[in-house]
């Protein structure tokens, strides 16, 4: 199996639609052992969807904006494991006033919030992960929305990802020669409780499909959990500073098809 025996944090499951969930489930298929995290008034849910996993986890809380939480969890991790082969960072947030078209004033506080949660979180928590890979290298996965250019209603979130993408090719820089590979996958939108919360989300998730050669199933993660598996495992001992896109190929396109014969 392509994770056996593989131990690995996983952030960010909510529901059983989180892209997270799906990456669980994979993983858990492929051999790893898992442990989930969330916090505060979210671990209660997190518990309850990870009773839908094959084998349910522990759930630990973590705040990755408190490095007290981090270096909690990395404790428990090295009294249970000993090590850590890597983790998917799969967290972002940014308050309503960042997102929806409000991009020309939202405030700094809450450009800070998106920013620190979205992306400088990937650091801290590699850093708080370190003392258990460093010794025996691994894998580090976060999870993207294309950065690479402006999307209706994103607004500050996409500046965030943007953050996120470059964060990860200067972790993959520095952990690089400690065998830590660190990558990024672009997804496609998809129907999550934090996709539905993006104010005019079905302006970004309404023609996907139509655009992407491949088709897209904004309720189906689990292609972007295979790439995460992927990128989790030896298979992928050459790959770091990537930025992966799983999104039907949503991405190479220049404009929706044009419908057969209605061309010049």
């Amino acid at each position: 199996m392509l994770l056996e025996g593989k131990k690995l944090l996983i952030t960010g499951v909510l529901t059983p639609q989180s892209i997270a969930f799906s990456a669980a489930q994979v993983a858990q298929e492929q051999g790893a052992e898992i442990v989930l995290t969330n916090f505060g008034r979210t671990v209660s849910l997190t518990e309850k969807t990870a009773k839908r996993l094959p084998d349910p986890p522990d759930v630990l809380e973590m705040d990755v904006n408190e490095p007290e939480q981090i270096d909690a969890v990395r404790e428990e991790l090295g009294r249970r494991w000993g090590r850590l082969d890597g983790f998917l960072h799969a967290i972002a947030f940014a308050p309503q006033d960042a997102l929806g078209g409000n991009f020309l004033y939202t405030p700094w506080e809450s450009v800070a919030t998106a920013f620190r949660t979205s992306a400088f979180s990937l650091s801290s928590l590699a850093a708080g992960m370190l003392p258990l890979m460093e010794s025996h290298g691994g894998g580090i996965v976060s999870l993207d929305f294309d950065a690479r250019v402006a999307w209706p209603i994103y607004d500050w979130m996409g500046v965030a990802k943007a953050g996120l993408e470059s964060v990860t090719r200067y972790l993959a820089r520095d952990l690089g020669p400690k065998g830590i590979r660190v990558n990024t996958v672009s997804a496609g939108p998809m129907k999550t409780m934090a996709g539905k919360g993006i104010p005019g989300f079905d302006q970004i998730a309404g023609s996907w499909a139509d655009r992407a050669p491949l088709g897209w199933d904004t309720s189906d993660g689990r292609p972007v959990a295979g790439a995460i598996a992927f990128l989790l495992s030896d298979l992928a001992a050459g790959i770091t500073g990537e930025l992966l896109h799983v999104d039907g190929g949503f991405h190479a396109m220049g404009t929706d098809p044009v419908p057969p014969g209605t061309g010049d």
